[in-house]
């Protein structure tokens, strides 16, 4: 596991799956993983097999959407499937080009800038803040939970104190933001707006109001999902044009091929690697039996790096056609927010390829912390501005 979860392989995990390539593998330490493309979708997509009920340090699951099975999935997620329809996300194009431009225009002129600071941590946060209904200046207080929330993942890596740490820290977290929340929802009681805030107040499940407690699992469930993705996509994608200069310029000699440059994006660099389940039943896997109640990790950044799949998976190329990726995961838990992300990336890379002649590194980048979460924490780039 050391190999897998430590500093190296969060900048590049690629080298270790290859090490480890096999349709399953039994860990020294008892973990199980899958890592081909058909074993991941398989898991993915029978929930009556594999349990999205997972928790990595032991205990009891987070009440949130993703960790849900049916029928309290089914219920969960029509309740804010109407805010990523896309006719919704489609709506928000106007109103993310312009928080785009609002971040690009005090540091474009500068020539360099670190990218996940200035525009692809902000942005994200700013577009799913409007969405919830939250008060944007309240983006730095969103980004400080969004690292609590993330830093539970170093518990399976890591345990020990430092697990407890980051348990310790995201019950008081969890603490601050249902205190956060108590006035927010009292006045869209009082208030409706078009937002998704005012949609879980009147929303009813099996019957009855959500409680403060199934609200808040949204709230950290859409901080998270709704910003750490995109975010990483930009950055992952911004990452790919300085390591593959010739791609970059075939984007720039045809900007349609933006696109499928950003779909390459999410196969070669998966934002998000890997996701528990946990077997329901004795499942069969690459002809080893996987007993019931095993807790099973599935790597979709090795499935979509499976040789069997992909010609030459260790080649970026923006114009792989086809590209069956599952960067956004598959069946009942495919990523709601995956159109929105998708747009946001768009939106970006055109205004930041827009925005620069030439790009290069201005020194080392620090990958994320979290050992599920594959992207830059922080990417200092010089450029030349147009």
């Amino acid at each position: 596991m050391s190999s897998l979860f430590g500093d190296e392989s969060r900048r590049n995990p690629y080298s270790a799956y290859a090490q480890l390539r096999s349709p399953v593998h039994h860990d020294s330490s008892g973990l199980w993983m899958l890592l081909g493309y058909d074993e991941v979708l398989g898991a993915l997509h029978d929930p009556a097999t594999w349990s999205s009920r997972a928790s990595a340090d032991g205990g009891a699951p987070l009440d949130w959407l993703i960790f849900s099975d049916p029928p309290r999935h089914t219920a969960l997620r029509a309740l804010i499937l109407r805010a990523f329809t896309p006719r919704a996300v489609a709506a928000l194009e106007p109103r993310i080009r312009q928080l785009s431009r609002e971040l690009l225009d005090p540091v474009i002129g500068t020539g360099e800038m670190d990218l996940c600071a200035a525009y692809s941590i902000p942005l994200p946060l700013l577009v799913i803040a409007e969405m919830i209904g939250i008060p944007v200046e309240d983006r730095g207080r969103f980004r400080g939970w969004s690292e609590v929330i993330l830093g539970l993942s170093d518990t399976v890596s890591g345990g020990g104190p430092e697990g407890e740490r980051a348990i310790a820290a995201f019950r008081k977290a969890s603490a601050e933001m249902q205190t956060y929340l108590a006035d927010l929802l009292e006045a869209r009681r009082a208030t409706p707006r078009d937002d998704l805030l005012s949609r879980l107040v009147a929303a009813e499940l099996d019957g009855a109001r959500l409680s403060p407690a199934e609200i808040l699992a949204f709230f950290q469930l859409l901080l998270v999902a709704g910003s750490e993705t995109t975010t990483n996509l930009i950055s992952n994608a911004m990452l790919c044009c300085v390591e593959h200069p010739e791609q970059l310029a075939r984007v720039r000699e045809q900007p349609t091929l933006l696109p499928a440059a950003i779909e390459e994006v999410l196969r070669y660099r998966t934002p998000i690697q890997a996701v528990f389940r946990q077997t329901l039943c004795e499942v069969e896997v690459g002809g080893l039996a996987i007993p019931p109640g095993t807790l099973v990790l599935a790597v979709i950044g090795a499935a979509n790096r499976d040789p069997s799949k992909f010609p030459e998976p260790d080649r970026f190329d923006i114009a792989r056609d086809p590209n069956p990726h599952i960067a956004f995961g598959h069946g009942i838990h495919f990523c709601l927010g995956a159109a929105l992300a998708r747009l946001e990336a768009r939106i970006a890379l055109r205004d930041l390829l827009a925005g620069m002649k030439r790009f290069e590194l201005a020194g080392a980048w620090q990958p994320r912390r979290a050992f599920h979460v594959h992207g830059p924490s922080s990417l200092p780039i010089r450029f030349d501005p147009t």
